[in-house]
């Protein structure tokens, strides 16, 4: 028998759900398990330590995925610990790879998170104004830590070199199993690629205008949310005035948003070769808008363009850079 492939999973700022969609393969995770050996799963689903992990000689790991965006020095260095131990790493779902939703808050400095979440919502009694330090000496005599808080959110591939991309919020269990079979079987895209069926959510999705009869594309004449009303079905979402980004977002899920009559919002990445989803999105969405004045209602209905356009991207675009 070959030996098994050893495999990692590190968690950094995420909350699991990448993971999950690893546990959603069912029987076909049984299956594969006879092929993989599970060395590292933390801190999710296995009681192992980091040092657990940083006792392993360098290269142990065979496939490491990573998942979840960085804004703790902890996350840094355990990056970093993976990143030795392992011959592959994959940023698995859209945090690592792109920064995730949390990556907005790369928009407000840090003083400013932390007086929303520890001191100005309806639901907080702080009146000290406590907030949480990075070193603490309680009762004069137990010194207790907390990761560091960084500046800003980063992606896994600003810290630690990426070897393959997967993206989802999180990343589809079907997409995963084709992923773990094109591991097995090392027939994989070129190093920094992303590891996708390279078909944008448009070309899978039932209701693409293209070809059908009476139908084609035409500008967006109006804009709409989803809270003014509920969209037909078996009508393109853009071409009703919902806002879609299924043009410019990889499909590797299914079009799992479109299939419950919601717009794609891009947690899928770029489609390949595309370096800054954002701005893709900013263009291509414009380009597609009847005139000024629809312009201008895209503005009214989503006042804070950044958050819109980058809102599972903002840290590994160009604006980050920038702010």
């Amino acid at each position: 028998m070959a030996e098994k492939v050893k495999v990692g999973f590190l968690l950094l700022g995420g909350c699991a759900g990448c993971e999950m969609a690893v546990v959603d393969l069912s029987e076909k995770l049984v299956d594969a398990l006879e092929h993989l050996d599970v060395v590292f799963w933390a801190p999710t689903a296995a009681d192992v330590k980091y040092n657990d992990l940083e006792a392993m000689e360098d290269g142990y790991i065979d496939v490491a995925f990573i998942d979840g965006m960085v804004r703790l020095d902890e996350h840094i260095h355990m990056a970093n610990v993976m990143r030795r131990k392992a011959k592959t790493v994959i940023a698995f779902g859209v945090c690592a790879s792109l920064g995730g939703t949390a990556g907005m808050g790369s928009l407000y400095d840090k003083e400013e998170l932390f007086e929303k979440a520890f001191k100005n919502t309806p639901t907080t009694d702080n009146p000290d104004n406590v907030f949480p330090q990075p070193e603490c000496l309680v009762d004069g005599k137990y010194h207790l830590t907390l990761p560091k808080y960084e500046e800003k959110v980063r992606t896994l591939n600003q810290i630690i070199d990426v070897d393959y991309y997967i993206g989802g919020c999180p990343p589809h269990h079907s997409h995963v199993g084709a992923a773990v079979g094109a591991l097995l079987s090392g027939n994989l895209p070129p190093k920094g690629s992303w590891i996708t069926n390279g078909k944008a959510v448009c070309d899978i999705c039932k209701r693409n205008p293209a070809g059908k009869e009476n139908g084609g594309r035409f500008k967006v004449q109006q804009i709409k949310r989803t809270v003014d009303g509920v969209p037909d079905e078996d009508i393109c979402l853009l071409q009703q005035g919902y806002i879609c980004f299924g043009p410019i977002t990889q499909g590797d899920c299914g079009g799992s948003c479109i299939n419950v009559n919601i717009p794609c919002r891009g947690c899928g990445g770029p489609m390949p070769g595309v370096k800054d989803y954002g701005a893709q999105a900013l263009t291509s969405i414009g380009s597609i808008l009847q005139n000024d004045s629809v312009a201008g209602e895209l503005m009214e209905k989503y006042p804070n363009l950044a958050k819109f356009f980058y809102r599972y991207a903002l840290p590994s675009g160009t604006l980050a850079k920038r702010m």
